[in-house]
């Protein structure tokens, strides 16, 4: 089976160590792919090209703006052309259902296309000033940052590497790209678009590896004038404390424990469908998933019920079929949703439905669980306070619109939140007493390349999308002129 490699500094190669790692099908098990595996002196000749391309040749960070927007139409173009086979990778390599994989395609090409003509509209500022020091003019210009790394995760392998790569891309930067390595495949497909399309060597470089050694080098390496990532809280942490040697500028996006509130005059069947949505779409891999449905409690039993009937129906197989749901990612994954799941067992929820891997039929060897519902759930319970990233929903009740957003808000989590209710004076309300960055009013789960994406509390720092997305990628400098050169009269002889 042929190796995929790293693009480093414009060329296709392999790990100085000649490592590689099997890349696994989750709906069988069997190996998809094997991808080279780097290591830190890996990413030290991919963060030296970037260095290179930004400030020696500066090909790409000296760019006009409109050239860098056509470039970007160029990348969206042959991504289109190229669309089924990027979602069928996804699907393979993820296990996400057909269907979904080709909806994150064309988000994909959509945010390329978006930042390439946001970075044509006007930017910076003029400003008014006194006259103490003579007739001024101040004004602000955007420049990229520099050397930019990146670190994605495995849910959205494609989506989220293009989440950053356009707008870091658009603003003029240099990029170390470094995927989750246990779904790589998207990217490199990526990558060899960039490499198509003309992108300037050194410009954009792929490292792929473990995250514990080529993301600690990243984050350390005083060569790396910023750093993002998508993952773990704990993670994230280690970055920021890594990050710290040379105060790169940082952003991050982490987990999340999002609450979904439900107030009894709500439509019960649209929320009963929302909730679906909010904890089940991509096997409930999702940082924003509404995991902790938070119900009024006179309609809680009438919701549950209905709840498990549609969780039970659920279809479950070949993602490339487009079942409901597909598999976790890898077996050690879905190992750790199971064990959560015995633990809401052992300290005493009430197992509503599903709860088991699921191995019927072809399904046998995959890394399959049945959607999971919990009731009678407290704020205690381990699978209400840490977040699972699997088909696994709490459900708690309260009686007072005040109970209701003190549940929601006991979390060290702020990434996303819902209400649903009929009354609209009420849901802005308590929506806006939801300390989340990502929320919802009677529905879950859209998002939109043109809004900014990020949360509160440890759920991260920083904004992705839209043109806070673009600004996160750029430095902004002040210009002040003097418009009357001379002595400036500041002290009396």
């Amino acid at each position: 089976m042929e190796i995929k490699k790293m693009f480093i500094d414009g060329c296709w190669v392999e790990s100085i160590s000649g490592k590689t790692r099997n890349t696994i099908n989750p709906s069988n098990g069997e190996v998809l792919a094997v991808v080279t595996e780097g290591d830190v002196d890996d990413a030290r000749l991919a963060i030296a090209a970037a260095k290179k391309s930004f400030y020696v040749t500066r090909e790409w960070r000296d760019t006009d703006a409109q050239t860098r927007g056509d470039m970007l139409l160029k990348i969206a173009d042959e991504m289109d052309k190229v669309r089924d086979e990027l979602a069928r990778i996804d699907t393979l390599n993820h296990g996400k259902p057909l269907r979904e994989a080709e909806a994150d395609v064309d988000d994909a090409i959509h945010c390329f296309r978006y930042y390439s003509s946001l970075i044509k509209a006007p930017h910076g500022g003029v400003y008014e000033v006194n006259e103490g020091f003579g007739k001024m003019h101040s004004y602000t210009i955007h420049e990229p940052v520099g050397v930019c790394a990146q670190i994605t995760p495995w849910n959205y392998p494609l989506l989220m590497g293009v989440w950053k790569l356009a707008p870091a891309i658009a603003a003029g930067n240099s990029i170390v790209f470094k995927p989750s390595s246990n779904c790589v495949l998207s990217c490199i497909r990526l990558f060899e678009i960039f490499e198509k399309v003309g992108m300037p060597k050194g410009s954009v470089n792929l490292v792929l590896g473990a995250g514990s050694t080529i993301g600690n080098e990243l984050a350390e390496n005083k060569d790396v004038d910023m750093i993002t990532f998508t993952g773990s809280t704990e993670v994230g942490q280690s970055i920021m404390r890594a990050a710290a040697g040379n105060v790169k500028k940082i952003g991050l996006e982490l987990g999340g424990k999002s609450p979904n509130v439900i107030f009894a005059d709500a439509d019960l069947e649209g929320a009963v469908e929302w909730a679906m949505l909010g904890i089940f779409l991509n096997q409930g891999e999702i940082c924003s998933a509404g995991s902790r449905i938070i119900i009024e409690e006179s309609i809680k039993d009438k919701f549950v019920r209905r709840l498990a009937e549609r969780a039970n129906a659920i279809t479950i197989g070949n993602p490339l079929e487009n079942p409901d749901m597909g598999p976790l990612v890898t077996e050690s994954h879905m190992n750790k949703v199971l064990d959560y799941i015995q633990k809401g067992i052992d300290e005493g929820a009430t197992l509503v439905c599903g709860g088991y891997r699921y191995t019927e039929g072809e399904c046998a060897k995959g890394y399959y669980v049945r959607p999971t519902v919990f009731d009678n759930c407290t704020d205690d319970m381990t699978i209400v306070k840490e977040e699972i990233f699997g088909p696994v929903v709490t459900v708690q009740t309260f009686k007072t619109e005040q109970e209701a957003i003190d549940m929601a808000n006991n979390t060290e989590y702020g990434l996303a939140g819902a209400v649903f209710t009929s009354d609209g004076a009420r849901a802005l309300r308590v929506i806006k007493e939801i300390r989340a960055g990502i929320t919802w009013i009677n529905c879950y789960n859209p998002c939109f390349n043109e809004a900014p994406w990020g949360g509160y509390k440890k759920s991260g720092i920083g904004r992705e999308l839209g043109i806070h997305g673009l600004e996160e990628y750029q430095e902004i400098k002040q210009i002040n002129i003097n418009l009357n050169p001379g002595v400036v009269g500041w002290y009396e002889h």
